[in-house]
């Protein structure tokens, strides 16, 4: 049997406003090539960088929320390579002293030991024009503060790898310190991954440069089973760097791996060390960060009991989920101040009726428009207001659907909306009481084999009334002056 020895390297473009070791615009949604450069970024002869000081702390906040040690200094080291998109002919990056060592991240209970969080400059970026023999160069991302992080080889499967990585991306959008969006590749992850039979580990491949969560796991899954077939065979599994193929949903062969010494790190001349484990630098950075999504989790589960699944979609959403809690917040004052007070079950039924009107009818109106979007014109307080007309039956589910429609476009109070449109409940028995007899009569069928004993067909009939009534009566109402009227 063989065993899977996997570990991440994952790179994450930071969001500061400059690059990383010069003044130029650090701007991801640029377009046009090549005008965010200066001499510095573009390697020119007698040009000398400057350390980046945001970029510094937003990778030390990082590694404190990822419970790493913070070693006292750190260095920056050249890692000598050439590549087209490199205009120095090598990169400035961390070596021996990283900014960040030694953390963990646990994952669905198990925990994910993180070797080193460094920081370094990103790469240009390699167009390659279809039908051309040639490739384009745009060196504005060149110099963009790029933090890398590595795990040790503790994952074990392709699906606990990406779990690792979307939780990491949900991490570095709550601590801010990167959009960490893969398809702008703000965020990029490579695999190394070995299989043997023993302790002993086996010969290491990478798979460089998976964009997607979705393809981190399937490359994986892949990469298992082509080693497993390798060593089968009698073969030996060749070390290498291999990429991923999205036609032939395949790895495939790219060059042979460089080891470290390939590189020939050595100290960066022109960049002081830093002293960066000092305590009340720490401090400071601590204080600022806010919440994580782990934490968010547990608390959502104690204090609102809402399920796995709804829970997930409030960590993943970071404003959704304090929209949610902005909301429920309202509906918990107006239940206290009510004269009868209300017990556990009774919130926790409340506000779950709040989160399932957001996440299935307010979520199917917003189409991708955010919350915090100002296209969004349902406060947190109307949307509460809007959730007691429901739990009190003011509002029959049709009518809800109907006022939330018109609240999205307009922002306006649900009771006006109400009141306006005239979607007002019919509190009146005598006018339901006419309803009802009318659908008896018309449902002769229906009202005999109700009283054969088919209780489903009082249903059927709640329904005809609620029809004849536009949603404007209660259904226990309805129920009521049925069985009256049937027996």
């Amino acid at each position: 049997m063989y065993k899977s020895t996997i570990g991440l390297e994952i790179h994450a473009e930071l969001n500061t406003r400059s690059k990383m070791f010069c003044r130029c615009l650090n701007d991801p949604e640029e377009q046009k090539a090549n005008v965010n450069v200066c001499p510095i970024c573009m390697g020119h002869p007698g040009t000398l960088p400057v350390i980046n000081k945001e970029a510094v702390r937003k990778v030390v906040k990082t590694g404190l929320a990822l419970n790493c040690q913070i070693p006292e200094y750190s260095k920056f080291d050249r890692k000598n390579y050439f590549y087209p998109d490199l205009p120095k002919g090598y990169q400035i990056s961390q070596y021996d002293l990283p900014l960040c060592k030694k953390g963990f991240l646990d994952i669905n209970g198990r925990k994910i030991n993180i070797t080193r969080v460094h920081l370094e400059e990103d790469t240009g970026k390699l167009l390659h024009p279809k039908g051309k023999r040639y490739s384009l160069i745009d060196f504005n991302r060149a110099g963009v503060p790029l933090m890398e992080l590595v795990t040790e080889p503790d994952i074990t499967s392709g699906r606990e790898a990406r779990k690792f990585a979307e939780e990491l991306q949900i991490i570095l959008r709550y601590l801010g310190v990167s959009n960490a969006n893969m398809e702008k590749g703000q965020l990029r992850v490579e695999v190394n991954i070995s299989l043997s039979k023993n302790s002993k580990l086996g010969t290491k491949v990478e798979i460089k440069n998976l964009n997607s969560f979705r393809i981190v796991e399937k490359a994986i899954d892949y990469e298992i089973k082509r080693q497993y077939k390798v060593l089968e065979s009698g073969e030996k599994v060749i070390q290498e760097t291999r990429g991923w193929d999205e036609k032939k949903s395949a790895t495939v062969s790219q060059r042979k791996k460089e080891e470290a010494h390939d590189y020939r790190y050595f100290p960066e001349p022109d960049l002081p060390p830093m002293k960066v484990g000092i305590s009340e630098y720490l401090k400071e950075i601590k204080s600022e960060i806010p919440e994580l999504p782990q934490q968010r989790r547990e608390r959502f589960k104690k204090e609102y009991n809402l399920s796995e699944k709804e829970i997930e979609v409030f960590v993943f959403n970071k404003n959704l989920g304090e929209y949610y809690e902005k909301m429920a917040s309202e509906l918990k004052n107006w239940l206290n101040s009510l004269k009868k007070k209300p017990d556990k079950e009774e919130k926790d039924k409340i506000v779950k009726i709040a989160a399932n009107y957001l996440l299935t009818d307010a979520l199917g109106l917003l189409k991708g428009v955010s919350v915090s979007n100002e296209n969004f014109l349902i406060t947190p307080e109307n949307f509460a207001e809007f959730i007691t007309l429901i739990y009190k039956g003011d509002i029959s589910s049709k009518i809800a659907k109907a006022v939330l429609s018109e609240m999205f476009k307009s922002g306006a109070d649900p009771s006006q909306i109400i009141e306006k449109k005239g979607l007002s409940q019919i509190t009146d028995e005598l006018e339901i009481v006419k309803v009802v007899q009318g659908v008896i009569l018309k449902n002769e069928k229906a009202v005999e084999d109700y009283k054969k004993g088919k209780q489903t067909v009082l249903q059927f009939l709640v329904g005809r009334v609620m029809a004849k009534t536009k949603g404007k009566a209660k259904p226990d109402i309805i129920i009521k002056i049925l069985k009256k009227e049937l027996s």
